[in-house]
C-alpha cells in the first residue's frame, strides 16, 4: 500500500511565502503518511492573473531549472516523492534574438535524492500562448513509488497526453493545475460552474481510460481576474474519486494498493493491449 496525496492551496509571487507554505503542507503530508505529493501549479512564483489579457510586466518570476528554490524543495522533500510547479527559465539557445528569454510553464518531480522527472506544458490555450514556449513531448520516469508521468493544466483536456505517459508505462499521473472557474460564463455557485465541471470530467475520463491513479492538484483562492477552483483529488484507475477536497485548499489523501489496484481495473479490459492504433489515422 502506497499513501497519495494531492493539494489545493494559493501561492504568490514572493517565493520566501511559497516555500514556507510548501514546507506546511509537505509537513501536514508527512504526519498523514504520504509517500507522493502533487502541489498545483505555480507553486513557486505563483500563476498568472488574467488568461484574456495577461499582464506582462506581472508575470511569475522565471527560475532556473536547477536553481536556489528547487533545491530548496529538495531538501524539505526528504524521503517524500514531491511534484510541483514553477515557470521555467529556458537555455540560452532556446531564445530568440530580440525576444527575451525562454520561458515555459514547467513541472518538476522530485524527492531528497534529487530530481526524478520533469514536464514542459505541451498545450497552451490560446490567450497566454504568446507567453511561452511549447513543451516537446511527455516522458514518464521511474520513482520510489511507481513509474509515473507528469502533466500540467490544459494538457489534460487532450486525451492523447495522458495516453502517451500510459503507454509508456506510468501507473500514476499527476496532473498540476492553476485552473480556475469559467472566465465567460461565471455560475452563482462554484459546483455549478462549466469549469468545475470539466476539471472533474477529465480527471475521472483519464483516469478510467488508461486505468491509472491519477493526481490532481490545484491552486486555490483568487490571483487578479482568476478565481482558482481547488477541487484537488485522488482518482483510482476505474475512474472513482478516492479523495478530494473542495474550493477551499487542503489535502486529498488515499491509500492505494498501486499494482493491484491496476491490476484489477486492467485483468478483463486491458485498454492498452486493445488499443488499434494502425485505425487511428496520422
Amino acid at each position: 500500500m502506497v499513501r497519495l496525496a494531492a493539494a489545493a492551496a494559493h501561492f504568490t509571487r514572493d517565493i520566501g511565502f511559497d516555500l514556507d507554505r510548501i514546507k506546511m503542507i509537505i509537513a501536514h503530508a508527512r504526519d498523514a503518511g504520504v509517500e507522493m505529493l502533487a502541489l498545483p501549479d505555480g507553486a513557486l512564483g505563483g500563476y498568472l492573473t488574467d488568461l484574456r489579457h495577461p499582464d506582462i510586466e506581472c508575470l511569475p518570476p522565471l527560475l532556473e531549472p536547477n536553481g536556489d528554490e528547487v533545491r530548496s524543495v529538495i531538501d524539505i522533500a526528504g524521503d517524500m516523492v514531491v511534484c510541483l510547479g514553477y515557470c521555467e527559465l529556458g537555455p540560452e539557445d532556446d531564445t530568440d534574438e530580440g525576444a527575451g528569454p525562454a520561458r515555459y510553464d514547467a513541472a518538476v518531480c522530485l524527492s531528497g535524492d534529487g530530481i526524478l522527472g520533469r514536464h514542459r506544458k505541451v498545450h497552451l490555450p490560446a490567450g497566454i500562448a504568446p507567453l511561452f514556449r511549447a513543451g516537446d513531448g511527455f516522458a514518464a520516469f521511474d520513482t520510489p513509488v511507481g513509474r509515473m508521468g507528469l502533466l500540467i493544466d490544459h494538457d489534460k483536456t487532450f486525451p492523447e497526453a495522458s495516453r502517451a505517459l500510459a503507454v509508456d508505462g506510468a501507473e500514476i499521473i499527476a496532473c498540476l493545475s492553476a485552473w480556475p472557474t469559467s472566465l465567460t460564463n461565471r455560475a452563482p455557485r462554484m459546483a455549478q460552474d462549466r469549469q468545475a465541471r470539466l476539471f472533474d470530467l477529465y480527471d475521472q475520463a483519464r483516469a478510467a481510460e488508461n486505468q491509472v491513479v491519477w493526481l490532481s492538484s490545484n491552486q486555490s483562492g483568487r490571483n487578479g481576474a482568476l478565481h482558482f477552483l481547488g477541487r484537488a483529488k485522488v482518482v483510482g484507475p476505474g475512474g472513482e474519486i478516492l479523495a478530494r477536497t473542495w474550493s477551499k485548499g487542503g489535502l486529498a489523501v488515499a491509500e492505494v494498493d498501486l499494482p493491484g489496484a491496476v491490476g484489477a481495473a486492467r485483468a478483463v479490459l486491458h485498454h492498452l493491449t486493445e488499443r488499434r492504433p494502425e485505425t487511428y489515422g496520422p
